[in-house]
């Protein structure tokens, strides 16, 4: 039997050899006739640790290298690195926090 060839977006690179990879489907609702995503996450060997997050990679079957890892990365596209850097949704959240209200700092008032 042939072996299974997935698609996928590295998600995590922070393992020595190894990388996450978020693999997408999409399909038909048998009742709502509606088109859902659902997505599975996949360990797979990254023998040169060339890939990192955001690059989309194609992953085989594999037989077990670790408790987790049964995929190889078999080839990959690089993401380009020319945007800025990606700003974390809970750097954003701190920074309108440390504000405060009406845009000044609070004053304890001495007794």
């Amino acid at each position: 039997m042939p072996k299974r060839t997935l698609q996928g977006v590295v998600v995590s690179d922070k393992q020595d050899k190894t990388v996450v990879v978020r693999v997408e489907r999409r399909f038909t609702h048998p009742v709502m006739k509606k088109t859902v995503r659902r997505s599975n996450k996949f360990h797979a060997h990254d023998e040169k640790n060339e890939f990192s997050v955001g690059d989309i990679v194609w992953i085989e079957e594999h037989s077990p290298i670790s408790r987790l890892k049964r995929w190889i990365v078999t080839q990959g596209e690089k993401r380009s690195r020319t945007e800025g850097p990606i700003e974390v949704e809970s750097e954003k959240r701190s920074s309108k926090k440390s504000k405060g209200k009406g845009g000044e700092a609070a004053v304890a008032k001495p007794n």
